[in-house]
């Protein structure tokens, strides 16, 4: 039901999206993408599959949805992480980079009451290195009802084979894990 409703919302703000499909700067923050995530902590590790969409509905603004389910490793646990946020990027000068900031509800549900809420807020910036390449930095905090409040960094990269498509890799360093996610990334 909740995977439905994340799809749904999202493909809702698509219609909105086409007249802001990409600022000034060729960075384009309307995209869908799909592939392997993992999570590596101290007590144990897990991996399994994400989804991650984003879409833009101005030229500055956009929404952004993920959600994941990964199963522990050598159990049957598994669980899902799902978020959703809005996002707001401004170019500085006249280069191909933006400051992006980002604030997003957090999800995590592991059943048999392991359910936990928060929120998550991110700055940093977003540049187009070459015509093929796109990185990214961001500094977040994420809080909840059942967790203290935890800094953290991502990194990522975009590999564009065309206009359309290309490879997407994101890692985010916290104290207690780290997460990372890799796949194809559409892009309109």
């Amino acid at each position: 039901m909740k995977r439905a409703l994340l799809s749904l919302s999202l493909l809702a703000v698509l219609p909105f999206a086409a007249s802001a499909a990409e600022n000034a700067n060729g960075l384009n923050y309307n995209y869908v993408e799909g592939g392997y995530t993992a999570t590596n902590t101290d007590s144990g590790d897990s991996d399994g599959w994400g989804l991650n969409a984003s879409a833009a509905f101005t030229p500055n603004w956009s929404v952004f949805g993920a959600y994941s389910n990964q199963k522990i490793d050598n159990t049957d646990v598994d669980f899902d992480q799902w978020r959703l946020g809005v996002g707001y990027n401004h170019q500085l000068g006249g280069s191909n980079t933006d400051l992006v900031t980002r604030a997003a509800y957090e999800k995590f549900d592991a059943g048999a009451g392991a359910n936990f809420d928060g929120y998550s807020v991110e700055a940093g910036v977003r540049s187009a290195l070459t015509t093929n390449l796109e990185g990214y930095a961001l500094a977040g905090y994420e809080n909840g009802d059942e967790f203290d409040g935890d800094f953290y960094g991502r990194l990522g990269a975009q590999v564009k084979f065309n206009q359309n498509w290309g490879i997407n890799g994101d890692v985010k360093f916290s104290s207690g894990d780290t997460q990372w996610f890799v796949g194809p990334r559409f892009s309109w």
